[in-house]
């Protein structure tokens, strides 16, 4: 069947520029395939960064929305496994099913994608306490200024120390997530593998080729930080495009680029 998973681990080929143009070209070409799914999957996220604006609007921790935004990419990942089932189902000529579309996490919730999720949501947390920390070292004894109702505080040297470690480490912490889970995620979706083999895999991956991949995760980041811009409405693009474009750039990687060309071609993309 053609959701059987495949054992043991793909031999991956070498990516380049034109690869990665051409599974952004396929990942816009399947958000317009199934639009619908497109905003459903993002439109969580789109309202997930709502109620992270009003909680930290209402609770008057205002100032959280700063550590909140740049840890926010840190949690995309989960909505990619929707995304990459969709292009799968294209690239195979499978029917784009609801049930089975959205029954794949619940698939999978058998198998060893929890795990790397659990792994997603410690590094997200562990993120927010290290940002409690560095607030309170540069900005802690700052009792002259409300934080919570003027962002003057962050201008001072301080506060603008304080912004560029905190935004140091939050990019540690996305280039260490996205170096275990750029491959692993589509990994785990295709191959029967454990986790821990799947995030060895990416990590390997990615030092194999580190300019190519880190210019990969510089064109996410950017793309994603631009999308959050306007009121987060920007994923509902974004998102899609790139949870697709991600699924093919491993499918390519995987089983070669004339997979799922034909498709393209028969569609006019």
């Amino acid at each position: 069947m053609p959701d059987t998973p495949k054992p043991g681990l793909p031999e991956l080929g070498r990516a380049d520029a034109a690869l990665m143009r051409e599974a952004l070209r396929r990942g816009w070409r399947d958000m317009w395939r199934a639009p619908g799914y497109a905003l459903i999957f993002a439109g969580v996220y789109v309202l997930g960064g709502w109620l992270m604006t009003w909680i930290t609007m209402a609770t008057g921790q205002s100032y959280w929305l700063i550590f909140a935004a740049i840890g926010f990419p840190l949690i995309a990942p989960f909505a990619a496994v929707g995304f990459y089932d969709i292009s799968r189902r294209i690239t195979q000529g499978r029917p784009l099913e609801a049930a089975g579309i959205f029954g794949v996490v619940f698939r999978q919730s058998k198998r060893q994608l929890p795990s790397i999720c659990a792994i997603i949501i410690v590094v997200f947390l562990f993120w927010f306490f290290l940002a409690h920390m560095i607030f309170a070292l540069f900005l802690g004894l700052s009792t002259m200024t409300n934080v919570s109702s003027s962002f003057d505080v962050y201008f001072t040297p301080n506060g603008m120390m304080m912004l560029v470690v905190g935004t140091l480490v939050g990019a540690a912490f996305a280039s260490l997530l996205y170096m275990i889970t750029v491959l692993a995620l589509p990994l785990l979706l295709d191959r029967e593998i454990d986790f821990v083999t799947a995030m060895i895999t990416s990590f390997q991956f990615v030092l194999s080729q580190p300019v190519l991949m880190f210019g990969w995760a510089a064109f996410i980041a950017v793309a994603t930080f631009v999308a959050m811009l306007p009121g987060f409405l920007g994923l509902l693009v974004v998102l899609p495009v790139l949870g697709h474009a991600t699924w093919h750039l491993y499918d390519m990687l995987a089983y070669g680029p004339a997979r799922g060309a034909d498709e393209i071609v028969a569609n006019g993309a």
